[in-house]
């Protein structure tokens, strides 16, 4: 089993997403994700890859400090404010990763990635796998989400992301 951990500087910056922004750029649509450029209403920026069904997604967002933050949603859940949660997360077939102390915010489980070639591990088995499943820590399935057409979504991640963090302009504008 892989764990991934929040360190303290993950800590700080749990939270809930910024609340949506004055504008979305669609960047790239392909299949079941859709990569935007988002400039929320106090001038921040991320960039948001996202699998999306009725009700619910699995989106990974990038800020300009670099930060990598995985959002579940669900309009299922109402969890409230401030609660956590150790969970498991499952590419494929694959050993499944174990997300220890993800934020459980309303409808959302928030968990920022940390630093480490664990994360970009992660982040590869995400663009290369087919099927992304939801745990709860004891391994009961909670949501499944289609990663098909994954690998393109995710370099067009990388791109925005990295656009956003060479010298903190906002390119959507």
């Amino acid at each position: 089993m892989k764990f991934l951990q929040v360190g303290a500087l993950g800590v700080a910056l749990l939270g809930a997403v910024p609340a949506w922004g004055e504008s979305v750029e669609v960047l790239y649509q392909h299949k079941s994700w859709l990569v935007e450029g988002v400039t929320f209403d106090d001038g921040t920026i991320a960039c948001l890859a996202e699998v999306r069904d009725p009700g619910e997604s699995f989106s990974i967002w990038t800020f300009p400090d670099k930060t990598i933050r995985l959002q579940f949603y669900s309009d299922e859940w109402d969890f409230g404010e401030g609660d956590t949660a150790n969970l498991e997360v499952e590419v494929d077939n694959r050993s499944p990763w174990t997300l220890t102390g993800a934020n459980l915010t309303q409808n959302s489980v928030l968990f920022d990635l940390p630093d480490l070639d664990e994360s970009v591990n992660f982040i590869v088995e995400v663009a290369k796998g087919r099927t992304l499943y939801l745990r709860s820590e004891d391994g009961s399935d909670i949501r499944s989400y289609s990663l098909s057409g994954s690998s393109a979504s995710i370099s067009y991640l990388v791109d925005c992301g990295n656009a956003i963090s060479d010298d903190g302009s906002n390119p959507f504008r």
